[in-house]
Parts: C-alpha cells; sequence; structure tokens
C-alpha cells in the first residue's frame, strides 16, 4: 500500500490540532489555537518521521508516549494548572486510536477499550461534570510589569468599584506581589496599608460573601488587562489568599 508522506503529516496535523482544541473547550479553556498549532505540527512531523526508512521504530508505544508527552507540553505549558488538560488529552489520543483500531480491524475488544478509555476520560477528567468551569488566559500590565495568569469566569459576580463602576478582576496574594510588591500581611489589612501611604493609587474595594460579614479589598487601578485576548476596563483587587489551588490564580466577574 502506497503511503504519501506529505498527505500523512497533514491529516495528522489536522487531527492533533483538533484533538488539542477539544480538550480545551472540554476542559473549560479557550481553545488556545497559538499554542495549539505548534504542538499539532510536531505530532504531524512524528507521523511523518514514523514512515521513513531507519525510524519505524518511532512508532512503538514508548515513542508514541514521548511525542504525547512533549505535544502536551507544547499546547499547554508546564505550570498546574495544564496537568489535568495534559491528562485529558493523552486518554483522548489513546480513545480515538482504539477507535480507529477498532474499525479498521472490525474487533469488538479493540472497540470496548475505546469505551472505556471514553468513560475513564468522563470519570478523572470532568469528575462527571464537563463544561461547568470556564478558565480564560488573562494578562495585567502596570509600567513595566506584565504578569500572565489563568481566571475562573465567575458572571454571578457582581463586585464592582464603588468609584468608577468598572466591574472588579480579584488576583491572588501571589499576584499582588509580583505587582506591587506587596506582601501577604499586607493585602490582609487592607485599611492600614492603605493609610500607611503605600504606594499612590491603592483603594478600598468592599465586598460581602455568603456566610461572612462585608468586608473590604485593597485594589487599584492597572494600565491594562487583556481578558482572553481582547482588552477590557477591569479594577484589580488583591484577595488575602492563594486561589485556585494552581488551577487559578484570578476570578473574573461582571460581564465577560
Amino acid at each position: 500500500m502506497a503511503v504519501y508522506l506529505d498527505l500523512l503529516i497533514v491529516l495528522n496535523f489536522w487531527v492533533d490540532l483538533l484533538l488539542i482544541m477539544g480538550t480545551n473547550r472540554l476542559s473549560g479553556y479557550s481553545t488556545g489555537w497559538k499554542r495549539a498549532i505548534p504542538a499539532a505540527a510536531l505530532g504531524g512531523l512524528y507521523a511523518g518521521a514514523c514512515v521513513l526508512p531507519g525510524f519505524y521504530f518511532l512508532s512503538s508505544t514508548l515513542w508514541r508516549m514521548v511525542a504525547l508527552i512533549l505535544m502536551s507540553i507544547l499546547a499547554f505549558g508546564l505550570h498546574k494548572s495544564s496537568l489535568r488538560r495534559g491528562v485529558l488529552f493523552l486518554l483522548l489520543s489513546m480513545a480515538l486510536g482504539g477507535i480507529a483500531l477498532g474499525l479498521e480491524s472490525g474487533g469488538f475488544w479493540a472497540l470496548v477499550l475505546s469505551a472505556g478509555m471514553v468513560c475513564l476520560l468522563c470519570v478523572l477528567g470532568f469528575r462527571g461534570r464537563a463544561g461547568q468551569q470556564q478558565y480564560l488566559p488573562v494578562t495585567i500590565c502596570l509600567g513595566e510589569k506584565s504578569v500572565a495568569l489563568t481566571a475562573l469566569a465567575d458572571t454571578g459576580n457582581s463586585l464592582r468599584d464603588p468609584i468608577s463602576g468598572w466591574p472588579v478582576l480579584v488576583v491572588d496574594s501571589a499576584v499582588a506581589g509580583k505587582l506591587l510588591g506587596l506582601s501577604q500581611a499586607q493585602i490582609a489589612s487592607p485599611l492600614q496599608t492603605l493609610t500607611s501611604g503605600f504606594r499612590p493609587g491603592l483603594r478600598l474595594i468592599p465586598y460581602t460573601a455568603v456566610g461572612q460579614p462585608t468586608g473590604v479589598l485593597l485594589g487599584t487601578k492597572v494600565d491594562h488587562v487583556i481578558l482572553d485576548g481582547r482588552e477590557v476596563e477591569y479594577m484589580v483587587a488583591f484577595a488575602p489568599q492563594i486561589l485556585g489551588h494552581g488551577q487559578y490564580q484570578a476570578l473574573a466577574g461582571g460581564v465577560l
């Protein structure tokens, strides 16, 4: 059977691109095509290399796993919040491979294995609740400093700055340290930090939470907030704790 190398590379590129973008969407993130394209290109080149004379060893299970892991790193990064997406991508790729194998050979057990992999994908990756959360990339710019992070979209969050009326992006204490050099103790005592004159432009943003008394957060206006690729008008407030346990570092409310 003749194998056309260019068609093989292009076909695998598109399959991998759809898998990566689908993984992002299913796990609540934006499609992330800028990172998906180089990762899919690596997948296409790997598929092409597997059929070249002298490189047949690359089609072994070990090298397939190495290629999938490298593609995951390119597509999702190395930070903690990317781990689950990487696992989802690996499981989805293996499930697709099993389905393709079953359809080609007509093997019953191959199809059963593929169905089991998809089930495992849903149980481990989505915990039975796919699509309930949405994560968005955010870049905050203040002077010469820029911080990139992930925000959990919370359209039910109506927190607004009482002066400008802008919606508030709540970020965790680690981001405050990077942007303004604020310590966790300073963030936990917003009124004292404001009156100390630590930095001009700081303000207090009142908030209410279920089961908690009304409080205030330390906030500031920044130069730019880029949310999911578009610049938006947001005030930035600093939470006195770490948010999301590594899954996200900010809460985006208001109209997204």
